[in-house]
């Protein structure tokens, strides 16, 4: 019974702070109210019995992505008042695909004759006494393995493009050539200069 009020709890702090997130004026507030929501979305898989995705999403998204945001947007000083001049042109626009996405979701609670056979059956049996980690990695590493890797080379890719992307030549810049100083002669390296007595150099 008391599993039915920590969903409660956690459901309007999770609904409460996403609002928060779209409509608040200080972008600051933005992202702390995301970490908000993502509190609250931890709490909902502990609820479920699943500790180890709250533990992972507290680390990587609160931790880590939600925290760089905060850097990013405190550092840049971005001018929001600028960027929200254009709002109206581009409001049907938003409410459009806004729509389209509260249709999405109101779909998802049709109970669809096909949704039972919608899950993809695992055929390694899960032993009852694993924990979380333990379970998700025999399912990852075992029935998904092939499609775990292909997420990873996908992110290796997208992260490497995003390099090649952003990275400018500047002309006027030394660089280090490590070919050159490997391969260079002492000889030409070091200049020994006899300088006389009053001359200077």
């Amino acid at each position: 019974m008391i599993q039915i009020y920590f969903f409660y709890f956690f459901a309007v702090i999770t609904i409460l702070s996403a609002v928060f997130v779209v409509f608040a004026n200080n972008p600051v507030h933005s992202v702390l109210w995301l970490i908000t929501s993502f509190f609250g979305v931890a709490g909902f898989f502990i609820l479920l019995g699943a500790e180890f995705l709250a533990l992972i999403l507290m680390i990587v998204y609160v931790g880590a992505l939600a925290v760089l945001f905060l850097f990013v947007v405190m550092m840049l000083n971005i001018s929001f008042d600028g960027l929200r001049t254009g709002i109206v042109q581009y409001l049907p626009f938003g409410l459009l695909i806004g729509m389209l996405i509260l249709a999405e979701l109101l779909l998802a609670l049709v109970p669809w004759d096909f949704k039972d056979r919608a899950f993809i059956n695992i055929a390694t049996p899960l032993d009852k006494s694993d924990s979380n980690s333990v379970a998700l990695g025999k399912v990852i590493y075992t029935e998904y393995f092939f499609i775990f890797q292909s997420a990873g080379i996908i992110l290796l890719i997208a992260m490497i493009g995003s390099i090649v992307l952003t990275l400018r030549k500047r002309p006027h810049v030394k660089r280090q050539n490590v070919i050159s100083q490997i391969y260079r002669d002492p000889n030409d390296s070091i200049e020994v200069i006899d300088v006389k007595p009053g001359e200077g150099i």
